[in-house]
């Protein structure tokens, strides 16, 4: 299949025509207002920690980093990221993906929260502006466990399609008891939080980590599986939880909203399910694998408006089975496949599940993601979205790694800067997975000097050999 790139859509008709090829829809505003709609202040309301304003509707979004230390401490690399957050113009920042202990890392590198960091977790927050409304994302990292050298799963269930993919079984399923103290863990990194001046905290349900993977838990037996109420169980404790100790820090989640079945690299390349055949095992999915319902998704979005949580960040899938419908790129990362459909389907897709549930759900405040690929007509898009009511916010993730500070230009009414627009060549994925750190290799003049980007073309092109 042949894809355009977006950078070659330089006129709206172009775009327009493309997207019509394409058969989707995606609203572009002609011209960006600076004082429009994403100027435009708002209330962020949590049931327990009161009423916060956000200056505008843009919001970092949160991202894992690999460039902490081994005991998951923020290092210059780490901090001169919070920095460039601070200076973004936004007025969210969605701190990045924190472990709530050692063993619940992505990475070896990723940061931690503990009291033995909690200090240094407060300096982070300090390079921010004051006026930011700002969290930390806690997490644990389940099934993509990798707190050393080699992996170290944790499992919510068995599962027939990903459990051969990291040699998981039985022995590393969690039980109920261990889900008990991780509750419990949950709640003392929320608190730790707050101490180091944190607004909220995201309870992380997304991208098949072990919260998003309890989620769709239905053959797990015990408190933690079977129905909606069951595989919520951990969520209902963990705020509750946080609502008796720390309950003026307002609470976020992040939500794969839906997903598709695990993907693969079929002897072309390109991606195609891994299976077939019925799949329960995809939340926000119609049982086929390959297709969306987004009815429980609406249900866990009643469940958190009921919790008096106010703050979800819309997203999909998971960047190790599925990264076509978590994170459309035209080039992917080393390990990956090439696409299975044009990335603006899967911008779309995310589009448009996040527009009905933020229609269906005033009270909260929904931040949309997926818009890193439009590139230059990012601005034109998160205007005509955020005018029509498709989100409330419009959240940055890659993009805010090689142009941090394109909200602040568009609010400004500065014309964007064409060379730093992320143009997802994925090196912020194909570095970390080879052990590298966090940033943007190609466009970042940091990271072009740093002495790992002659590692990470050496790692690109033992894959291409591969």
């Amino acid at each position: 299949m042949r894809l355009t790139q977006v950078k070659r859509l330089a006129r709206h008709e172009d775009l327009v025509a493309h997207l019509d090829s394409l058969g989707v829809r995606i609203p572009f505003d002609r011209e960006v207002d600076p004082s429009g709609p994403l100027s435009t202040p708002l209330e962020l309301h949590d049931g327990s920690a009161g009423t916060r304003t956000v200056a505008n509707r843009f919001a970092i979004l949160p991202m894992e980093g690999w460039d902490g230390t081994t005991d998951g401490r923020p290092t210059e690399l780490v901090r001169r990221r919070w920095g460039r957050f601070g200076s973004s113009g936004c007025g969210l920042v969605w701190g990045e993906a924190t472990a709530v202990q050692l063993d619940g890392r992505a990475n070896p590198n990723q940061l931690v929260i503990g009291e033995a960091t909690v200090d240094e977790l407060a300096g982070l927050r300090s390079l921010l502006d004051p006026a930011q409304v700002v969290g930390l994302q806690l997490t644990h990292s389940g099934r993509y466990a990798r707190p050393g050298p080699d992996p170290a799963p944790r499992t919510a269930y068995l599962h027939p399609e990903l459990d051969a993919r990291v040699g998981t079984g039985p022995r590393e399923v969690f039980t109920d008891d261990e889900l008990d103290e991780l509750v419990q863990r949950y709640v003392d990194a929320a608190v730790l939080a707050r101490q180091a001046g944190f607004d909220f905290v995201d309870v992380k349900h997304c991208h098949g980590y072990l919260l998003h993977e309890l989620l769709s838990a239905h053959d797990r037996p015990g408190r933690y599986g079977g129905d909606l109420a069951g595989r919520t169980t951990f969520l209902r404790s963990v705020v509750a939880g946080i609502r008796d100790r720390a309950p003026d820090l307002a609470i976020g989640v992040r939500l794969s909203a839906f997903d598709l079945r695990p993907f693969r690299a079929g002897e072309d390349g390109v991606g195609e399910p891994a299976g077939t055949g019925e799949y329960r095992y995809a939340f926000g999915g119609d049982g086929t694998g390959l297709g969306i319902d987004l009815g429980e998704a609406h249900q866990l979005l009643d469940l958190l408006e009921e919790l008096g949580i106010g703050l979800v960040g819309v997203t999909a899938g998971s960047p190790y089975y599925n990264p076509h419908v978590q994170r459309p790129a035209y080039f992917p990362p080393s390990d990956g496949y090439q696409p299975p459909e044009d990335p603006l389907v899967g911008v779309a897709r995310q589009l448009a599940a996040t527009a009905e549930l933020t229609a269906a759900h005033p009270r909260l405040c929904v931040v949309g993601g997926g818009y890193s690929y439009l590139q230059q007509w990012l601005p034109h898009a998160a205007q005509a979205v955020v005018a029509a009511g498709g989100a409330s916010m419009v959240g940055l993730g890659r993009m805010a790694l090689s142009y941090p500070t394109l909200p602040a230009d568009v609010l400004a009414g500065r014309p964007i800067d064409t060379r730093m627009i992320c143009r997802t060549f994925s090196d912020c994925t194909t570095g970390p997975r080879n052990g590298l750190v966090s940033g943007c290799f190609p466009l970042d003049p940091f990271y072009k000097d740093h002495p790992q980007r002659v590692e990470l073309a050496k790692a690109k092109k033992a894959a291409r050999k591969s």
